[in-house]
């Protein structure tokens, strides 16, 4: 009798040539327009409703602000904030393949001259940066959540240099999972932090 074989587990490897998946922009002028998005688990975009419910939080405060999307993957959060009004934005991505896809989706959407991509780890950059001027600041940082298990500490610092540079007018906001408690970050009870599982968001308002 034949032994049934039983199915792979292994991913099969993406082709070159297959299309990739569609990310849209859920709000503002570019509201419906197509992201290109390579399927990358590492990238992990934040979910529609939960990058709809951000927005309506940042609210009109969003708008002619810089944008800093830190661990920026697909972009999504910095480019949505385009959309909403936001002056220019900084996309910060480590993974070579997936900046590019940042530069492609801004020079689609027509907001290249309001871009500028680094290819380089966001805590090295986000230690030498320092705003430039008063502008207000709309920070995204959303990394892979085991950061906030495995470089807890470089995390909790990280944020607490954005609290301390961060102009008037401006918001940080942080996603993490259950692994992470949000009463540990400074000024913890200055936070509006709102659960969208399994996404955690916390939403901090300088002023």
């Amino acid at each position: 009798m034949q032994k049934r074989r039983k199915p792979s587990r292994t991913t099969p490897p993406r082709d070159a040539d297959e299309p990739i998946v569609g990310l849209r922009i859920i709000g503002g002028s570019f509201r419906g327009r197509k992201l290109k998005y390579s399927g990358e688990i590492r990238t992990r975009p934040m979910k529609d409703r939960v990058r709809e419910a951000v927005f309506n939080l940042l609210g009109k405060q969003i708008a002619d602000s810089h944008a800093i999307d830190q661990f920026a993957g697909t972009g999504a959060l910095g480019l949505e904030a385009l959309s909403r009004g936001a002056a220019r934005a900084t996309f910060i991505e480590r993974h070579f393949p997936t900046a590019k896809l940042i530069e492609e989706n801004a020079a689609t959407l027509d907001v290249a001259h309001h871009v500028n991509v680094v290819f380089g780890d966001g805590f090295l950059w986000t230690a030498g940066y320092a705003p430039e001027g008063e502008l207000p600041l709309t920070v995204f940082c959303s990394p892979p959540y085991d950061f906030f298990v495995d470089r807890r500490q470089q995390m909790l610092d990280l944020i607490s240099q954005w609290l301390a540079i961060a102009p008037v007018g401006s918001q940080i906001v942080v996603e993490a999972d259950e692994r992470f408690d949000f009463r540990s970050l400074p000024d913890a009870d200055q936070w509006d932090v709102r659960k969208y599982p399994p996404a955690i968001i916390g939403i901090y308002s300088r002023v």
